[in-house]
């Protein structure tokens, strides 16, 4: 019984983990209305298949990869993620130019006492221009490090990464 109560509990869990909250999606549309300058925008979710999604570095759930579109032309794109910090996690944006390079980044919620400094516009200006084909980001190197955020910064890095790789398959296979 308890084997059955957990194998139910696990794919509850997995089940709900690529569904974004409401109020996380209702912080993206600010964002993402105050960054274009525009209230009047769809996002149309980009669907990607199991087989594909099992491919890739990011997980791409039902609603965390969109295009950002206003008046039936392409603004953008946007993904909508989440990191690990020391003992919770944090939700982020990532909006992209129609070529899929990073044109703004932002910490949506962040759950920890300490580090919070990750959402600071002047440290996450460090992936603006980034894309598929930028060399991978170093923490220490490329990516400035925050004393007393290293686990967020880290986590923050290697998300990062993980999507420019994972946008990079999607074009190499034409989903994108």
């Amino acid at each position: 019984m308890i084997k059955i109560l957990s194998i139910l509990f696990f794919i509850g869990i997995i089940s709900t983990a690529f569904i974004i909250p409401d109020k996380i999606a209702e912080k993206a549309d600010k964002i993402i209305a105050k960054f274009y300058d525009n209230d009047e925008f769809l996002k149309e979710l980009i669907q990607i298949s199991e087989e594909v999604n099992r491919n890739t570095t990011s997980e791409f759930g039902n609603e965390n990869l969109f295009k950002i579109i206003s008046e039936g032309e392409l603004l953008g794109y946007g993904y909508i993620g989440n990191a690990l910090s020391k003992t919770a996690d944090f939700d982020y944006l990532v909006l992209f130019d129609k070529d899929f390079i990073i044109t703004k980044s932002k910490v949506l919620v962040y759950r920890e006492e300490y580090g919070g400094e990750i959402g600071s516009k002047r440290w996450l200006r460090q992936f603006i221009g980034k894309s598929a084909s930028s060399e991978e980001l170093v923490y220490g190197k490329t990516i400035v490090p925050i004393s007393g955020a290293t686990i967020s910064v880290k986590s923050m890095t290697r998300a990062i990464n993980d999507l420019l790789q994972s946008v990079g398959e999607l074009q190499k296979l034409k989903v994108l």
